[in-house]
């Protein structure tokens, strides 16, 4: 088996050129990937995460990239892929705040090898006094076999 795993400007880059949830599905491949952002006041936080697998006569592999950031006052970000033995799962997180002001966004993204990917992402920012912002976007594509 053959992985991939890709640096958030790599997957930034690969992103602005496709929709932001979108999927494909052919013989013997599937791909899926989700972004967003939430902006409150002075802050925003991005996460995105896209993966692909496919089956050939040589064999299965699977790839997957995931990375987020925030900006504001005060900031935290993380990503990380894990390799499960069946396929790929990765996270990020992220989120800035300034006092009760904050914006965050999460993306979880499983490809299971030769099978199919899925991906989600959960975005909320909040000002104080007023009600706060979700959005949750999601897709998924198999391999058909």
């Amino acid at each position: 088996m053959m992985t991939n795993i890709l640096s958030a400007g790599t997957l930034a880059a690969a992103l602005l050129l496709a929709p932001a949830a979108a999927f494909a599905q052919s013989d013997g491949s599937a791909t899926a990937g989700t972004g967003g952002s939430a902006a409150a006041g002075g802050t925003s936080a991005t996460t995105l995460g896209t993966g692909g697998t496919s089956t050939g006569p040589n064999g299965t592999g699977s790839s997957l990239a995931t990375g987020g950031s925030a900006a504001g006052d005060k900031t935290k970000s993380r990503s990380h892929v894990n390799e499960t033995g069946q396929g790929l799962n990765g996270q990020s997180k992220a989120m800035a705040h300034d006092g009760g002001i904050f914006s965050k966004s999460q993306t979880k993204t499983k490809v299971r090898d030769g099978e199919s990917v899925d991906s989600r992402t959960k975005t909320m920012s909040h000002v104080p006094g007023e009600k706060p912002v979700k959005s949750t976007t999601s897709t998924g594509s198999s391999t058909g076999q």
